[in-house]
Order: C-alpha cells, then structure tokens, then sequence
C-alpha cells in the first residue's frame, strides 16, 4: 500500500476483487460440467452464493456509478469518453446479473435447468469480463492519474465499505482473500480500519470455509486461485 497519502491512487484492491468475481464464475463453470453434478445440498448452496455474489456486484457498479466516477468526470473531463463506456457496460451488464439470479433461484428447486443455469452464467461472462479487464487495463490507470491516494481511500471507505454491517464485511474479506496470493493479501485487509479489520479476520474465517466446501466441494474447482486479468483470455 502507498504510504504517502499524496502519491497516485494504488487502485490494486479493484483488480483483486474483480479476480475474486473470475474466480467464482470459473468455480460454478466447473462444478455444473464436471460430473458427479451437485447434489440438492451442494445445488441449494451454489445457488445461495450465486445470488449473493449478483448482490455483491450490484453495490460495487452502485459505488463505482455513485462515488467514483462522478469524481473522476469532475476532476478529469478529458476521461469522459472511457466514464461513458464505463457506464454503457454497468448497463448492458445488469440485465445479464438479473437473469442469473433468477436462473439460480430456479436451480435451487430443481436440477432440471442445469443447463439454464449455465446459459445464463455463460451470458453474463460474455459480458462482464470484458468490463473487468477494460476497468483494470484502461480505467484505473486513468483513476490513479487522476486521485490521490487518500482520496482513493476516501471514495472506498465512503461507498465500498461504510454502508455494510460487519457481518457482510466478513463474508466479503474472506471470499476476496480465497486463493489470493500473498502480495494480493497485503493489499486488502488495509482497507478497512485496524479494530474491525481484526474482527473481519479472526471472527469469520471459519464460516467462510464451511460454506465454501458446500458449494465448491473439495476438488479442482476448490482450488482454482483469484483469476488476476492476465490468467484470463475471453472469447473474442
């Protein structure tokens, strides 16, 4: 992390979420095409998690769309065009998100739309990786050029993690961290400060690996690692 609140934006907690997001859509890929195919309790789980994690990404473009583009529009008019694009992908992507909850709102209650659920899975890869490695690679090179890091920092704590209760906090911290490398795991937990940052660590790891082995199970696609943008090629 920046030690001087006056340096460029270090944007790298962005990227490390958005490789948290690759993750878990390349972990349900495999666990709806790899047989044996999930049992009701491994298929209830899933589902859950699929729903949460729409929700995840939903308040992250919220943040994105509320806190941190309209400052950089303001101090930065020559970025624009890209904050246009920005805004063109949260909208194309939405409907995608809507689609798989209700895919895996259907799947929880019946095995029968596997396939349904993988279309939907399919659709919004199709279009959400695109916008993460165009975020990543274009957009906050621009960000650091243009925030200090204190007013990173600022924008972060304001719409990323004040308006969450500690308990969504928890479950969040752990599934960022999931197969995160070690320089990754310096980054994040300097986010949020020191006392909660103590209890986000100690206090929910363990429910965290419970739910993650009822989804996942123990096999390859537990071990998939935090997808970092250059570990993913998208259909051209």
């Amino acid at each position: 992390m920046a030690t001087n609140r006056h340096e460029p934006a270090d944007t790298r907690s962005m990227g490390i979420v958005h490789s948290a997001l690759r993750r878990d859509l390349e972990r349900t890929r495999m666990v709806l095409t790899d047989q044996p195919y999930p049992d009701p309790t491994q298929r209830r789980a899933l589902a859950s998690h699929l729903t949460w994690m729409m929700h995840f990404l939903h308040l992250h473009h919220t943040g994105e769309d509320v806190g941190l583009w309209p400052l950089i529009r303001a101090k930065n008019p020559s970025a624009g065009a890209l904050l246009d694009q920005m805004d063109e992908d949260h909208r194309r992507i939405g409907p995608s998100m809507t689609a798989l909850e209700e895919a895996a709102r259907a799947y929880r209650e019946h095995d029968s739309v596997r396939e349904d659920l993988l279309g939907a899975l399919s659709a919004l890869s199709d279009v959400l990786l695109p916008h993460l490695r165009r975020e990543e690679l274009e957009m906050m090179p621009v960000v650091a050029a243009t925030l200090t890091d204190a007013e990173y920092r600022a924008v972060e704590h304001e719409h990323f993690v004040a308006p969450k209760g500690l308990r969504e906090l928890g479950a969040e911290a752990h599934w960022v961290l999931d197969g995160l490398p070690p320089d990754g795991r310096e980054v994040m937990p300097a986010v949020v400060p020191a006392l909660p940052r103590f209890v986000l660590l100690h206090g929910f790891g363990q429910g965290y690996r419970r739910a993650a082995v009822r989804r996942w199970g123990t096999g390859a696609a537990a071990r998939v690692p935090s997808l970092h943008v250059s570990m993913v090629r998208e259909a051209s």
